[in-house]
């Protein structure tokens, strides 16, 4: 394998990942009948809130693995606290799903400017290693702990919705939210649990993306656009966790395809070829909609539930 072929993948690689979390978190809340167009900003935040608790550990003595550890839940918790945040909005209140979402975008990006002004990166790149670990300073750099992280995260997930009760009732509550309620399924608590556990992984992404792959502060300006991808990866996915896998590799090859393909084969790309191969994500996204459109199988349909409000005292 040429080298430059290897740095091509190794380069796929880590925005496949970056999109496969977001996506995955974002799976679960629309299995829940939720549709969050908030996922980029709340990726920006959970990206930010890691940082800012690096930078609050810069200097002290504890062990890697504790750092990593914090870190981590930190930008987890910040995910959830979003999450949180859109599961009062639109369940308890009753807001608007997409109006909430894209709001929630704005703020999460804005509020991410907002602080990364007062994190010091210098302050925060010592553990660029823990995050790469065991491959930190190689080639390999970017397929740390947190790949395999994700890849067995997306396993569970898969097991979870397919497999399991709780998958069962979660996915009823997405397809058919007044008859669960009639059999007994507590609907709202569901939605919470769903939508603040599902933000939370997606704000990994932000992490990850910061943490490992671009791992300088310029990361934080193009953390939106790759939560944007990841809400196309879910349909691209078919909602399938797994398939959201393959789908974000194959999303991470378009994304630098404009980066290597032309040392690859020799080509002499223009600008305007370079704007075209990034757009390959989006076209193969409507492509995946107009086929789901025209063979209409139930399996490979949102849930049916998607984006619209359950009113208990209308059921």
């Amino acid at each position: 394998m040429s080298e430059a072929l290897l740095n091509f993948i190794l380069n796929a690689i880590p925005v496949g990942i970056t999109l496969l979390l977001g996506a995955l978190g974002e799976i679960i809340v629309e299995k829940a009948g939720h549709l969050n167009l908030g996922i980029p900003g709340i990726m920006c935040m959970g990206g930010a809130g890691s940082c800012v608790a690096l930078q609050m550990m810069a200097g002290s003595k504890l062990h890697p693995v504790l750092i990593v550890l914090i870190a981590t839940i930190v930008c987890f918790l910040v995910g959830t606290l979003m999450g949180l945040l859109y599961s009062f909005l639109t369940v308890s209140l009753r807001a608007n799903q997409n109006v909430t979402g894209l709001v929630m975008t704005t703020f999460g990006v804005s509020m991410t400017n907002y602080v990364v002004t007062y994190v010091s990166w210098e302050k925060c790149q010592y553990a660029l290693p823990y995050f790469r670990y065991p491959f930190g300073g190689s080639i390999w750099q970017y397929c740390g702990w947190m790949v395999a992280f994700a890849i067995l995260l997306t396993l569970l997930v898969s097991f979870v919705l397919k497999k399991t009760r709780v998958g069962l009732h979660l996915r009823a509550v997405g397809e058919n939210p007044g008859a669960a309620d009639a059999v007994g399924i507590k609907v709202t608590l569901y939605k919470y649990l769903a939508t603040c556990i599902g933000c939370g992984i997606s704000a990994l992404g932000g992490l990850y993306y910061i943490m490992v792959y671009v791992g300088s502060q310029e990361a934080y300006k193009s953390i939106e656009p790759m939560g944007w991808l990841a809400v196309a990866l879910v349909i691209f996915a078919l909602w399938r966790p797994v398939l959201a896998l393959v789908g974000g590799l194959l999303f991470g090859i378009f994304f630098v395809a404009n980066s290597y393909l032309p040392t690859l084969f020799g080509w002499h790309l223009g600008l305007e070829m370079t704007y075209l191969l990034k757009m390959l994500p989006y076209v193969f996204t409507i492509l995946v909609l107009v086929i789901i459109s025209i063979r209409n199988k139930k399996e490979n349909q949102p849930p049916a539930g998607l984006g619209v409000p359950y009113f208990r005292e209308e059921r």
